[in-house]
């Protein structure tokens, strides 16, 4: 079996982020930060360790902040160096020639809509999804292709949650187990309460064939009226190899606000330059 590389990864960032409004009212959610660096910036730089060497960005309209955030600064470099500061900061976020590419996604259709609007993009090779707003910290999507080179196929990420929570999210149906990769019998999109067949969600990582894009061609609708990314996958199983992944580090739900504020502690504290004034605070403020 010829397991061809992934490459490219797309990014679906057309959302409004109503959850975390007012501050998304003109600034994308992707763009806010923790401690000190934008959610987009921590997926694009998970992506590169990966290796991808193209990101696609499906956009919509306002998201000019994110767009300028991958472009060079030209008045902030030359003001920087003639003031003797280190561009380090600045330059590591850098792009290789023909990345990014940016996609508009003009109607917000759902997830699988987004993922769609990449087709002519991604062409004939796998390619990897990440949703900015779930933050993994350890490398998540390099395990991940890494894991993708033993097995091919379609490789998704599996996370256990809480069965109480199982309902908010896409539910794997799992068979055979080795404890890092879960053969992915079914999937179910946001489950009925106590109908989940698992507690293993999936937690904003793909890597697909692009045979999906052929199913998110036909534009079914599913749960809440768009078109969701988990029932096109759902369909290639059983036509492809298709498997679990479990993440061996941490993930911050920043699409969530106590998420996104548990994220900006939990990072803040791991920092050797602001961690022990963070951590002094917080025990004043427990206290």
């Amino acid at each position: 079996m010829t397991i061809k590389p992934v490459r490219k990864a797309i990014f679906p960032v057309a959302g409004l982020g109503t959850r975390f409004l007012p501050a998304t009212k003109s600034m994308p959610k992707e763009m806010l930060t923790v401690v000190d660096k934008p959610l987009i910036q921590y997926a694009v730089e998970e992506a590169l360790e990966a290796g991808i060497e193209q990101i696609i960005f499906v956009t919509g309209r306002g998201k000019g902040a994110l767009e300028d955030h991958f472009d060079v600064s030209y008045e902030l470099e030359a003001t920087m160096k003639a003031r003797g500061k280190s561009l380090a900061l600045i330059e590591n976020i850098r792009m290789q020639p023909g990345s990014p590419v940016y996609v508009r996604q003009q109607e917000p259709l759902g997830l699988g809509h987004a993922v769609w609007c990449a087709r002519e993009i991604v062409g004939d090779e796998p390619f990897a999804v990440l949703l900015p707003d779930e933050l993994m910290v350890g490398g998540f999507m390099k395990q991940m292709v890494e894991a993708y080179g033993r097995v091919g196929g379609n490789v998704i990420g599996a996370l256990a949650v809480p069965d109480a929570e199982t309902h908010k999210y896409g539910v794997i149906s799992p068979g055979s187990d080795d404890g890092t990769l879960v053969e992915v019998q079914a999937l179910v999109e946001k489950p009925a309460q106590g109908s989940a067949p698992s507690n293993l969600m999936i937690p904003g990582r793909y890597i697909l064939q692009p045979e999906v894009m052929e199913i998110l061609s036909a534009k079914e609708t599913g749960a809440g009226g768009e078109i969701q990314l988990t029932d096109a996958m759902a369909k290639l199983i059983g036509r492809q190899p298709f498997h679990g992944f479990r993440f061996d580090g941490d993930r911050y739900d920043c699409g969530d606000k106590a998420g996104f504020i548990q994220a900006n502690l939990a990072l803040a504290l791991a920092r050797e330059d602001i961690g022990p004034a963070v951590r002094d605070f917080a025990r004043a403020l427990l206290a």
